[in-house]
């Protein structure tokens, strides 16, 4: 099996100064192997990397993160075929992240699995999104 690392550039607008993360902390921030590109948890931490008090800022800008490495590999978010959200406090913060999804997400969707955690990397965080995603034409 053949992979291929997605490089999130050092001057993404999106990523900002957090692309450094990757590096850091051992990870890609996407790998594609056999017609799959496989996303790695993304946060909803500003290009600053400030995080947002509310729910919704940072599931827009976790989404906004994934739709930047689909089209760093010419998709978008309709190529996304399986998404696993992680949530702090996630009965208080269900409405908020469906309303900000709903925004972003068009059909056709994704399956989607939410898994309530008691806490994420940083303080603050809300909210962690990990995405699967599909080339066109990979055989299946």
């Amino acid at each position: 099996m053949t992979t291929y690392t997605v490089e999130v550039p050092e001057d993404s607008e999106v990523f900002g100064e957090t692309t450094g993360a990757f590096a850091r902390f051992g990870y890609s921030a996407a790998v594609r192997a056999d017609g799959l590109l496989f996303i790695a948890g993304t946060i909803g931490r500003r290009a600053d990397g400030t995080i947002p008090d509310t729910i919704e800022e940072q599931t827009e800008i976790a989404i906004r993160r994934i739709e930047e490495i689909l089209r760093l590999e010419n998709l978008d978010l309709s190529a996304l075929v399986d998404v696993t959200s992680y949530h702090v406090d996630i009965h208080q913060h269900l409405p908020g992240f469906s309303e900000a999804k709903q925004r972003l997400i068009k059909a056709p969707f994704p399956t989607w699995s939410l898994i309530g955690v008691s806490g994420l990397a940083s303080p603050g965080l809300l909210v962690e999104i990990r995405a699967t995603a599909v080339y066109p034409g990979a055989s299946r």
